[in-house]
């Protein structure tokens, strides 16, 4: 019988755990960008804010939307595009899911969220009302992760990042553009798709910037 040194087991056991917490960490998935919600009739953008995850209603099926249902009365005239739906999310140690607040217009309720990816064209999304009557939906992703917005480099207390080389792209909490790999139709369409953003980077929009910043 072939027997093996132990200090050679114990390397062995050390790099195979080294590699499996690697790997963990290469595949986390980022849950940043433009979801598709399950009923279909909205798309939100999920941003990191100074730390936190924020999510804005960035497309509507039917435009010119209300926010009808809020219990204060100043609000149920806002529109519904550019509303923040999920609220200050905060990641959760050890785990790819970040715990917050969603606001369900439906109903003008806030409820204890959780987001969870659950792959890179998939999230989960659950809420509770007072730690009961939970619900969830999953969303689906229609736009790329989102690399971290510049706004945040103006957070109270943060130091202003470096500026970008030229030939670097510029990052943004707006959505990232489709690359452009055909002439033609998938141009005009994603040239189309830019010009419909109304919303950009949501870190900067009021109801997230004076709580983010």
């Amino acid at each position: 019988m072939l027997h093996c040194p132990r200090n050679f087991v114990r390397t062995t056991l050390f790099c195979s755990g080294m590699l499996l917490a690697s790997g963990a960490a290469a595949f986390a998935i980022d849950p940043t960008g433009d979801w598709r919600v399950a009923d279909g009739v909205a798309n939100i953008r999920v941003a990191q804010c100074n730390g936190s995850m924020w999510g804005v209603v960035a497309w509507e099926k039917e435009a010119g939307g209300r926010d009808t249902n809020n219990p204060d009365p100043a609000k149920k005239t806002r529109p519904t595009l550019g509303m923040p739906i999920l609220i200050d999310m905060k990641k959760k140690a050890g785990a790819d899911q970040w715990e917050g607040q969603v606001y369900n217009a439906k109903d003008g309720q806030l409820y204890s969220s959780t987001i969870t990816p659950t792959g890179s064209d998939q999230l989960e999304i659950k809420g509770c009302v007072l730690g009961f009557l939970c619900g969830g939906e999953t969303w689906t992703r229609v736009a790329p992760p989102i690399p971290s917005s510049p706004a945040n480099s103006m957070a109270k207390g943060t130091a202003p990042k470096m500026a970008a080389p030229p030939s670097a792209p510029k990052t943004t909490g707006a959505a990232s553009p489709a690359p452009k790999t055909q002439p033609g139709a998938n141009q005009k369409m994603a040239a189309q798709a830019a010009a419909a953003d109304t919303v950009g980077d949501i870190c900067l929009l009021p109801d997230i910037a004076r709580f983010a910043h």
